[in-house]
């Protein structure tokens, strides 16, 4: 696979880091290239069966898996629409947490935010008090906050919200999934979205979701659910083994490819090759801060991401210079998000790659710091 650089020269494969869109296998790619089929037809039936039937292995999940045509954010607010229409309450750590919050404003909700520094995780024990002392519809928080580089620690919030029955907890993982541990039903998450062009290592195009029995149940009350994220219409979709509206059928045939190479790997060897590349990333910046150059990971110990590290950069570097840099000599890494961007730079370890790649780009991004 190859991409256009600066000054029109193809990336190599395996050098290609940014957190999100991933890297995408060919044979992922070239399914793709597939003739359309009637997406009301014999045909997109076998398909969409055979698509649950990974996909309810992947997500550790005996609910449906709802496929949307859209970019994960559009879950965000099929969330949102169908689980709140009054009150909620949003955890916020970063651009993406973020973002929940304000959809659920624009939603017409009254949000209150329990808020705390970028590069922060959210407390479980805060979380209960703000529970205990107000009434809310649902909980919002992003799993893997991709801005940071942070992981939340959605099980124990998740056995928090469990203990308000009217309280529904709205996941965020879209840069989680499929790179962290996530056990939907045991962990009981009421709605788990992600979407395809992060860990799933799919072109973008395509989000996931998972609604409880709760969630739901409360849907088929919203008022606000809307149209095109009618988590009702989806459901009806899915009992005729077809999407509630046009699907992306391309996308559809690479997930297909995708779903048989995550299975054959499975999905908690995935999670231990996150875990690796994303420890010798962590143990890279203690090298580099050995050596005199002083680099820092954004996010704490204990609360660190699988598929994204956010690293401060010393007081004399600016990120976008170093993605430049980066880019010139044939590799792909992130700048920082938001407040962090001249600050930061940021290494999406995520997705196909290898530690073998990660070392690569490592050694090449240890001489352009120094």
């Amino acid at each position: 696979m190859s991409r256009p650089a600066s000054k029109g020269a193809p990336l190599r494969p395996g050098r290609f880091f940014l957190p999100g869109p991933t890297e995408v296998h060919p044979d992922v790619l070239s399914a793709q290239t597939r003739p359309m089929i009637s997406h009301r037809g014999a045909g997109v039936h076998e398909l969409m069966l055979e698509l649950q039937s990974g996909l309810e292995r992947v997500f550790l999940t005996a609910r449906p898996v709802f496929l949307s045509t859209s970019s994960a954010t559009g879950l965000m607010e099929a969330a949102v629409r169908n689980a709140t229409s009054r009150r909620m309450l949003s955890l916020v750590n970063g651009a993406f947490s973020q973002r929940f919050a304000e959809i659920g404003r624009l939603c017409g909700n009254e949000v209150d935010e329990v808020s705390i520094p970028w590069g922060e995780a959210h407390d479980p024990a805060e979380v209960a008090e703000r529970l205990r002392s107000g009434t809310y519809e649902a909980v919002t928080v992003a799993h893997s906050e991709t801005s940071t580089g942070v992981l939340n620690d959605i099980r124990a919030i998740g056995a928090v919200v469990a203990g308000h029955e009217d309280t529904l907890l709205l996941v965020d993982s879209v840069s989680g999934f499929a790179a962290a541990e996530v056990r939907t039903d045991e962990w009981r998450l009421d709605f788990l979205l992600t979407g395809s062009q992060k860990a799933f290592a799919l072109p973008p195009g395509l989000a996931f979701g998972v609604a409880s029995a709760a969630m739901m149940e409360r849907a088929a009350t919203a008022p606000r659910r809307g149209f095109y994220f009618d988590l009702e219409r989806f459901a009806e979709a899915h009992e005729k083994h077809q999407s509630p509206t046009t699907p992306a059928l391309s996308i559809l045939f690479a997930l297909r490819v995708q779903l048989e190479r995550m299975l054959a790997e499975g999905m908690e060897a995935r999670w231990a090759r996150h875990a690796r590349m994303a420890e010798r990333t962590w143990a890279w910046v203690d090298e580099m801060r050995d050596a005199a150059v002083d680099v820092r990971v954004v996010a704490p110990e204990g609360h660190r991401s699988p598929a994204v590290t956010a690293i401060r950069l010393p007081d004399e570097l600016s990120g976008p210079p170093v993605v430049r840099a980066m880019l010139e000599r044939g590799w792909v890494i992130g700048g920082g998000y938001g407040k962090l961007k001249e600050r930061t730079i940021r290494i999406g370890h995520m997705g196909d790659h290898t530690l073998e790649e990660l070392e690569g780009l490592l050694a090449e991004l240890s001489d352009v710091l120094r």
